[in-house]
């Protein structure tokens, strides 16, 4: 109950800004006659004519779809690369300059070249979602992994732990808060991939809606898109704090025992 209370406190904490903002977007938009920024009760009503009809099916879910396979896709490579690289100090000094340099050219960049390879379908857009929010993952997960305290990786050793064992129950727990850090950064990465890819060469989703609303001139509609990319992102946010929160809970309890804290 006291975790439920202190759980309801936290979310109303997290509302109470973007609350404000709205009220004070609602006030100075309330008598504006601009065609470029409509009023937010036409906004609103733009919503609900937009994203509650087919345009549900047609462009929000294939959007979460690609969204889902390319993170899932980052993050699976991402931890991957990350421990091999992580355990492997010579093969990490051979690899580095080559994902230095990949790591330097921005996604976006890559979308032409990849349509030539793997078309304009979905491949293609959860491809440049990987290519971008792999990054966050793989460097946090190698950092996690060189960090691993050496009394823990001895003590792993004394006993026997090799192999899967080790990395189950040595390196991903100890390198799991890094991990974890770069998954949220990458979540935010992807959805603005996800966005850019649609953008591009598309027929459905979220980008490319927005671009065909602007292109119409359908104003109330293309702001009605914006809002939902907002929203989207605040609610994946909030559901990757709870799977945050469940994750590194150990990690939480530690520092808090650390801090001398209840």
């Amino acid at each position: 109950m006291r975790a439920l209370r202190g759980g309801a406190k936290a979310l109303l904490f997290q509302l109470g800004l973007p609350a404000v903002l709205i009220g004070l977007w609602w006030l100075l938009a309330a008598r504006s006659t601009n065609f470029y920024y409509p009023t937010l009760d036409e906004i609103l009503s733009a919503f609900r004519e937009t994203w509650f009809s087919d345009r549900f099916v047609d462009d929000i879910l294939p959007s979460l779809g690609r969204l889902l396979a390319g993170y899932l896709g980052a993050v699976v490579i991402g931890v991957g690369l990350g421990v091999l690289l992580g355990s492997r100090r010579r093969l990490r000094a051979l690899l580095e300059p080559v994902l230095e340099f990949f790591r330097a050219v921005p996604p976006p960049v890559l979308i032409p070249v990849l349509m030539l390879f793997s078309g304009i379908g979905d491949t293609m857009k959860i491809v440049v979602i990987i290519t971008g929010a792999v990054w966050p993952v793989l460097l946090n997960t190698v950092e996690g992994v060189r960090a691993i305290d050496d009394v823990l990786a001895d003590t792993a050793r004394c006993y026997g732990l090799a192999g899967p064992a080790r990395l189950r129950r040595l390196v991903l727990p100890a390198a799991s808060p890094q991990i974890v850090a770069g998954m949220r950064q990458a979540l935010s990465i992807s959805i603005i991939l996800m966005v850019i890819g649609e953008m591009f060469a598309s027929s459905s989703g979220l980008g490319f809606a927005i671009v065909q609303f602007q292109r119409s001139f359908a104003i109330p509609e293309m702001w009605s898109g914006i809002l939902l990319l907002g929203l989207l992102g605040f609610g994946l946010s909030l559901l990757f704090g709870l799977f945050e929160s469940r994750v590194l809970r150990w990690h939480r309890g530690l520092r808090q025992s650390q801090r001398g804290e209840k």
